[in-house]
């Protein structure tokens, strides 16, 4: 499975980006999927990559990090083997490079349970 993260960019505290991930080589519907970030500043292994959010194979559970619950919105669309994220009222700490993954498994928040990482798309929100 290939996975590419689009739709980060540049914008002002409080306003809104949705991100996409497009998986290409295989089928991601029997597959839960997560978004992951990595602030700027220190290298971090994989593994230590922020849970930011996850969706089960059929979107029908949703789980997302305290620090984004309530702004963020998970979703998937399997007819077109993508997985979007919703962000709104942005705030400079959620400025990161973004990360998709795929999970075989039913889903975790936890960066060393992913199966599949795509490379990330940087978010960048100014105060």
């Amino acid at each position: 499975v290939q996975l590419q993260a689009s739709g980060g960019g540049l914008v002002q505290a409080g306003d809104s980006l949705r991100l996409s991930c497009a998986a290409s080589g295989h089928s991601i519907g029997s597959y839960a999927m997560g978004w992951f970030r990595q602030p700027p500043g220190k290298e971090r292994k994989f593994t230590e990559r922020e849970f930011v959010s996850f969706i089960n194979w059929s979107g029908g559970s949703t789980y997302y990090a305290n620090s984004v619950q309530g702004r963020f919105t998970i979703s998937r669309d399997n007819a077109k083997n993508t997985v979007y994220l919703q962000m709104n009222s942005l705030k400079p700490e959620d400025t990161a490079v973004y990360f998709c993954a795929a999970d075989t498994g039913s889903g975790s928040s936890w960066a060393e349970d992913m199966d599949y990482w795509g490379k990330g798309t940087q978010v960048t929100v100014s105060s």
